[in-house]
């Protein structure tokens, strides 16, 4: 899979302008870095990955604020399968700093993994997948994997704890959305919280099975979890 392929689509059907366009494909290879970043640091390969192009805005029918995506971890059924993608929004690939960059990617991938292991372990529903994934709890670390369990580099791990304390914010980022996509009328796309929902048929997930090495190593990973959380009581 081309991960650039819709943004190359976008420009040539004129929906991104050529100064975008170019800033996108320059710096994408941060992303690629992040990727083989986090490979490097967890031993687990990433899971497909491709660049949308355009800007996630998110907000539920009781609230007119509007949150802005940079990524989401999709799950989507392709030949009869279930596969887990992850999304990367343009503007983060062309904004962002690479601290940022690589803090989300590492986020998304601990997104991945659980949703892995809950599908191995038959602990999911069709109606839990939403979009990207438990997206109206984004911050909620019992949805997560501990990253001091997964990654084995201390600068990314800082990155992460960084970015997400209690959900991902970065003011300036989001400020350079604003001004230089949303009000240039780029590519938007907005969601509900609640329609945001994958419907992934029971029989379409009783047949998806984990690759047994990943399987394996969410094993290890859950161990070094539970052996964090004694350290934290004792």
């Amino acid at each position: 899979m081309n991960p650039l392929l819709k943004v190359q689509e976008a420009h040539k059907n004129g929906l991104l302008p050529d100064k975008i366009y170019h800033t996108i494909t320059e710096r994408f290879p941060i992303v690629i870095e992040g990727i083989d970043r986090i490979e490097k640091a967890s031993g687990i390969n990433f899971p497909i990955a491709y660049v949308e192009p355009s800007i996630v805005l998110s907000h539920s029918h009781s609230s007119t604020d509007l949150g802005i995506l940079f990524a989401r971890t999709t799950p989507v059924v392709i030949a009869e399968k279930l596969e887990i993608i992850i999304q990367i929004t343009a503007p983060l690939v062309a904004f962002g700093l690479k601290g940022t960059i690589h803090a989300i990617l590492a986020h998304e991938f601990l997104h991945y993994l659980e949703l892995a292991r809950r599908i191995s372990k038959m602990e999911i529903l069709s109606d839990e997948l939403s979009g990207n994934l438990f997206e109206s709890a984004y911050s909620d670390a019992t949805r997560l994997f501990d990253p001091r369990a997964v990654f084995d580099d201390k600068t990314l791990l800082l990155h992460i704890t960084k970015k997400f304390p209690e959900g991902f914010r970065d003011y300036k980022l989001e400020d350079k959305v604003v001004k230089f996509w949303i009000e240039k009328n780029m590519p938007t796309t907005k969601i509900t919280m609640d329609t945001n929902i994958a419907k992934i048929p029971s029989e379409i997930i009783a047949k998806t099975k984990i690759d047994p090495k990943l399987e394996s190593k969410l094993d290890e990973l859950v161990q070094k979890m539970s052996k964090l959380r004694k350290k934290k009581y004792y």
